[in-house]
């Protein structure tokens, strides 16, 4: 694991005021993990008790109860199931309000030039890494679905953004941000809640 010098010595060039900062140690260590991360390396395996019980942990903690974990297993499904998105739905919203609190809250810790600029490191180192991995397991696959393909590559770079105001803003690894990309360190794409379903490929 990277050390907090090492953390630094990568990134003061573009925060010149890290060290004032402590959060944004955090988000560079993330930053540098996300290379490490096996991204849809298990989608449509079956889900292990630890994705289990970070999809459980994760629906309690944004407020939908009676909401089961849906394994999905295929291609064909993930597919149907993210068709059925609806970026109005009441779990959308939810994440939505939660983002922009995570924000505020890391706003109080953090200046908003530092912070945009974290955020934009973390897309730029993010995206090339993610966009590597699901064509390659799309190819694999026989996927030619290009909308499927950027709508996992969406949802994975979203999920990062998340889990990096997560460590902003000085929140805890039990944050529901922080289960769900637990679940995309597990090689799975927690697709999205929708109905009384969590639907996991």
């Amino acid at each position: 694991m990277a050390s907090h010098s090492d953390d630094y010595d990568d990134l003061e060039d573009e925060f010149p005021d890290i060290h004032e900062f402590p959060t944004l140690i955090s988000v560079a260590r993330f930053t540098r993990l996300l290379s490490e991360v096996h991204w849809f390396s298990s989608v449509g395996t079956p889900l292990r008790a630890e994705a289990y019980d970070a999809a459980n942990e994760y629906i309690d903690l944004m407020g939908f109860p009676g909401t089961f974990v849906a394994p999905i297993t295929s291609w064909d499904e993930a597919a149907s199931a993210a068709q059925s998105l609806d970026f109005n739905s009441s779990w959308w919203e939810a994440e939505e309000q939660m983002r922009a609190g995570l924000t505020m809250e890391a706003l109080e810790i953090v200046t908003e030039e530092d912070l945009n600029m974290a955020m934009t490191h973390i897309a730029s180192t993010a995206t090339p890494v993610i966009e590597q991995a699901i064509e390659e397991i799309a190819e694999e696959a026989g996927i030619v679905d290009a909308e499927l393909i950027r709508a996992a590559m969406g949802s994975a770079l979203q999920t990062c953004h998340q889990a990096a105001l997560v460590l902003a803003s000085g929140q805890e690894d039990t944050h529901p941000f922080a289960l769900k990309y637990k679940l995309f360190e597990q090689g799975h794409w927690p697709i999205a809640i929708t109905g009384s379903s969590f639907n996991i490929f």
